[in-house]
């Protein structure tokens, strides 16, 4: 209800109720003046209860619990409205994770509503109205993941060296180490091996060294790649014979890809071939303890040399003055074909004369490349042809200049048509770049003795991937090692 103010006669203003019951406060009927309600004329219900409800519907009720009595001479309305509201939320959550092997989660939300409305009114008659609401919302998410992660990475790197070599008659790249390297002897052999009398060397396509022991231990020996200690794989240790097993005077080796070994066994006039893994020998070329200049027959076979294909081989028959040609399917006393010399041994400039080593590179020439043990000179054959050309040393003359040769034994090419020989009269290596017969000494000093930088009736000589030279120094027993600079 509103208030207004009266003057009194002290001219100040007064504050009165609008309201006002009597000085009694009894109960009973109240006298209500003093009251100016803007109320519409023209509605029909024009009663102070009817104002009142105008009244109070025009103003917003009294929030949370509100009481209006009011009294007149009219019955008597009494509302009572209480309105009481509970909220409860309860939010539970756990959450467990663990990274890498097991992940739990578990979320729980309770939701409780409960909502009361309690409404009374009298007007005469007394209504009560009550109005309870109770929600309740329980979730419960349980999430249980479990991953495992299993991850195994295998990284294989193939890493390939490829070595490049220079032509060594360029400047700078011509030189070994004159100094050697003993890398088989006796000394690192298995014990009780005699003195390794080396000749024919070879090198495998994996740098394996393998060396004939020609003389006292009659066995072919395998050095693998920067070992120290070598293995017999052919032939009987200490014991020389005819037998599929045994060698005599063995001269030559040779390796093919399947691991075969193929030797040249002087004294018994023929080639034997071990199937990689056995040391059981087979005849595929002579005629065991038979010398003769027959097809199907060797005089002292020397050293050997295969083709690309390794389909055939050649093989130096030096009493028969003659390269014969074998198929290496063949087996022993099978006939043979004369692919040089054969035609005596006096012509000095058209004939072989007591060859000993040889080698044929087809990838870089269709030609074969003779030592003439006899006569003191290399020379150049193209197989099947009737004569050849002489290419170092002078023929039937000895010598120890640089144009000369004595007794040359071991031959190799190299891919720039540089020969090299192995003089072994005058205990040196010779090198005669492509398209010269002037020699450069590369490795021993011209005298027979033991010292490093020494040699001693040198015969064989390898090469190994990084041009490393090797050389079977028979009268030291032992094999060298060059290193190329």
């Amino acid at each position: 209800m509103s208030s207004a103010y009266a003057t009194g006669d002290k001219s100040r203003r007064r504050r009165r109720r609008d309201l006002q019951c009597d000085k009694t406060d009894r109960s009973g009927p109240a006298i209500i003046f003093g009251i100016e309600l803007n109320y519409p004329k023209n509605l029909s219900c024009q009663t102070e209860i009817c104002k009142v409800d105008l009244f109070k519907g025009i103003h917003k009720p009294i929030p949370t619990s509100t009481t209006i009595t009011t009294t007149t001479s009219v019955p008597s309305t009494t509302t009572t409205t209480t309105t009481s509201t509970t909220t409860t939320v309860t939010i539970t959550a756990t959450t467990t994770t663990t990274t890498t092997t097991t992940t739990k989660s578990t979320t729980t939300t309770t939701t409780t509503t409960t909502s009361t409305t309690t409404t009374t009114t009298a007007t005469t008659t007394t209504t009560t109205t009550t109005t309870s609401t109770t929600t309740t919302t329980t979730t419960t998410t349980t999430t249980t993941t479990t991953t495992t992660t299993t991850t195994t990475t295998t990284t294989t790197t193939t890493t390939t060296t490829t070595t490049t070599i220079g032509n060594p008659c360029l400047s700078g790249s011509l030189l070994w180490n004159t100094t050697g390297t003993t890398v088989l002897s006796a000394a690192t052999a298995p014990s009780g091996t005699l003195p390794i009398r080396a000749s024919g060397v070879f090198i495998d396509s994996n740098d394996n060294l393998y060396a004939v022991d020609e003389d006292s231990n009659y066995v072919v020996w395998k050095l693998l790649k920067n070992a120290v200690n070598p293995t017999a794989v052919a032939g009987i240790f200490g014991s020389s014979g005819t037998s599929s097993t045994q060698l005599n005077y063995p001269n030559d080796v040779y390796v093919d890809k399947s691991g075969n070994i193929y030797v040249s066994d002087t004294s018994n006039q023929r080639i034997q071939k071990f199937s990689s893994g056995s040391n059981i020998g087979v005849t595929i070329a002579g005629v065991t303890g038979s010398a003769s200049s027959q097809l199907n027959e060797f005089n002292t076979p020397r050293y050997f040399t295969f083709d690309s294909t390794e389909t055939n081989m050649y093989i130096a028959d030096l009493n028969c003055h003659r390269i014969m040609r074998y198929p290496t399917n063949s087996t022993g006393g099978t006939n043979g074909v004369i692919a040089a010399g054969g035609t005596g041994e006096y012509d000095q400039n058209t004939s072989l004369n007591g060859p000993w080593g040889i080698h044929y590179l087809p990838s870089i020439s269709t030609d074969l490349f003779i030592t003439n043990n006899g006569g003191h000179s290399v020379i150049r054959w193209t197989p099947g042809a009737s004569t050849a050309t002489f290419v170092a040393g002078v023929p039937g003359t000895s010598g120890s200049d640089a144009t000369h040769l004595n007794s040359p034994m071991g031959i190799k090419i190299d891919s720039f048509m540089n020969i090299y020989v192995v003089d072994n009269g005058n205990n040196r290596i010779q090198l005669f770049c492509a398209n010269t017969n002037t020699g450069i000494t590369i490795a021993g000093d011209g005298t027979a003795n033991s010292g490093a930088t020494q040699l001693s009736d040198p015969r064989g000589i390898a090469f190994d991937s990084a041009m490393n030279m090797y050389i079977g120094d028979q009268g030291n027993n032992r094999v060298q090692k060059f290193m190329k600079l």
